[in-house]
């Protein structure tokens, strides 16, 4: 007989250790891939101390890693070592920024990302005559900070001819829906699959650098392809990333998601497309616009493609933002109950995408059907408020109403919380603070229950029904990050409340402060299943510069 052999035991100590096994814990004792037990430095020294590979936290806390429940990896990669247009505060900016990097980049195909001109003081974004001056000729695809519509330069739009005469196309303006998907494919084309490769890569250190240990590539035909799907969870086998689940959102795909390994035909499967490019499915007209949206997909084909996923065992899932697509997709679920009766629908796990404009009365039709809701905090925080971008696009009261965690939360939802990067970065506590400082009063939700939608909500979204994930208690996969944080608080008795008094009686683990006085944690170590993906000393100071 083969003898097994274990690691030693690795223990934890004089660090805060999150756990509800234990509350007040200051040491976690871990074997092979495992928890093994939580409580006090003494009591771990004297069952472990002998035998055990110490580390000594130095005041650390320990807390499980997180999830992000929507990402796109390759072009996040790109932004992060291409154009990132994201800070840039006028038009002028963006022209500028795109000149000197079609100077530092001669003979390249130009793949930039992040304007938004709702803050802009032109109000209008570059012409494409323009885009051409600044980059003396290069083909060019600059995607809106939503990814639902882009600039281009007449050399990419000359290499992908059909999108002049597709849908949404624009002669001097933004290309939105057909004519948007058929260039983003070119340019897409472009890349070569060492190019995707560094992006994938830069994308996943990042995110463990993040203390991220699992993402969700929602990948598709009209934003990514199969071969960049394939790539990316190809990376699986490497043993110092974060897990990869991936998503496929392609209707009647059956063939392609078991070709390609996905989780499921979800993730950006569009019902509707975005507020900020004024492509979301509204009931009534934009504010700012004579127009109420574009809806892809009505509530007879959302029904087949629940009924099919459901009984091939799959997750569907869709992205959903307009209340009129919401509303579309509500019926579809109403009508797939219909054919497949509710506890089928029910174990099919489903999932929506974004969901930000939906009433208490769908919430509770969702939360019966077991419906995860993925949904991105950093939204609110970036387009919320009576100034931002969602009052602009729909007055301020619709807007009022939008990204509602607490109704959800109420209503038996379970949340999933990520990032959608690069539509807003990979920063999970700082999407935890979002979610708790609503820009609504009364939408927000505590700490503890925005946390939990950062970890274990991503391990429930991909359908990984072990109530021990995403928690560090005996048992547990030892999955999870050490943040170097200031002070800890206790329990929130109203999420609108700025600071918490600590209460070393409760018997809830403390969290870092979250208001936006307090600096947020930073990520000294990453851990997967006892294997360290992301140390902050062997990355380097020149690593945690270039990730921000």
């Amino acid at each position: 007989m083969t003898p097994t052999y274990h690691r030693p035991t690795t223990l934890l100590r004089g660090g805060r250790i999150h756990s509800p096994a234990s509350p007040d814990a200051t040491a976690m004792a871990i074997v092979d891939d495992t928890v093994v037990w939580v409580g006090h430095d003494a009591a771990a020294m004297a069952l472990y101390g002998d035998d055990a590979e110490i580390i000594d936290l130095a005041g650390a806390f320990v807390a499980p890693a997180f999830v992000d429940a929507h990402v796109h990896a390759t072009a996040t990669g790109l932004l992060l070592q291409g154009l990132d247009l994201t800070g840039c505060r006028s038009l002028p900016e963006v022209l500028d920024a795109l000149a000197r990097y079609r100077a530092d980049h001669p003979g390249e195909v130009i793949w930039g990302h992040g304007w938004d001109e709702t803050s802009w003081p032109e109000r209008r974004v570059p012409s494409r005559a323009e885009i051409d001056a600044a980059c003396a000729g290069a083909p060019v695809y600059l995607s809106r900070i939503d990814v639902h519509s882009a600039l281009v330069s007449t050399a990419m739009l000359d290499a992908a001819p059909s999108a002049r005469t597709s849908a949404g196309y624009h002669p001097t303006g933004p290309l939105t829906t057909e004519a948007h998907h058929l260039v983003r494919r070119v340019a897409q084309d472009s890349l070569t699959p060492a190019q995707r490769h560094r992006a994938q890569l830069a994308f996943l250190r990042h995110a463990a650098s993040r203390g991220i240990a699992a993402v969700h590539e929602c990948a598709g035909p009209d934003i990514s392809s199969p071969a960049d799907l394939t790539e990316l969870l190809g990376l699986s086998l490497e043993p110092d990333l974060p897990d990869l689940v991936g998503y496929w959102g392609e209707l009647d795909g059956l063939g392609a998601a078991r070709e390609l390994g996905a989780a499921g035909l979800a993730g950006d499967l569009f019902v509707d497309g975005a507020l900020g490019s004024r492509t979301a499915h509204l009931h009534s007209r934009y504010a700012d616009a004579e127009h109420n949206g574009l809806s892809y997909l009505d509530a007879d084909q959302i029904a087949r493609h629940l009924v099919a996923c459901s009984r091939h065992g799959l997750q569907a899932g869709f992205h959903v933002i307009g209340d009129a697509a919401t509303s579309a997709v509500v019926r579809g679920f109403e009508l797939a109950e219909d054919v497949l009766g509710l506890p089928a629908l029910v174990a099919g796990r489903h999932r929506l995408e974004h969901l930000e404009m939906v009433d208490a009365h769908q919430a509770a039709q969702l939360a019966r059907w077991g419906v995860v809701a993925s949904m991105q905090p950093n939204f609110d925080a970036a387009w919320g408020g009576s100034e931002g971008m969602y009052a602009a696009r729909l007055g301020a009261e619709r807007a009022a109403g939008l990204n509602p965690f607490a109704m959800l939360a109420a209503a038996g939802v379970t949340l999933a919380f990520g990032s959608d990067t690069p539509v807003t970065p990979v920063d999970p506590w700082s999407a935890v603070r979002a979610a708790v400082h609503h820009r609504t009063p009364g939408s927000g939700i505590s700490p503890r229950a925005a946390f939990t939608a950062h970890t274990r909500g991503g391990w429930r979204a991909a359908g990984q029904a072990d109530d021990l994930l995403g928690t560090l208690v005996p048992g547990a996969p030892a999955t999870y990050a050490v943040w170097e944080a200031g002070e800890l608080v206790g329990p929130a008795t109203d999420s609108r409340v700025a600071r918490w008094s600590t209460d070393p009686r409760s018997r809830v683990p403390r969290l870092p402060r979250l208001d936006a006085e307090a600096e947020l944690p930073r990520c000294l170590r990453t851990v997967l299943r006892g294997q360290v993906i992301y140390d902050h000393e062997s990355a380097g100071d020149a690593t945690l510069d270039a990730v921000g």
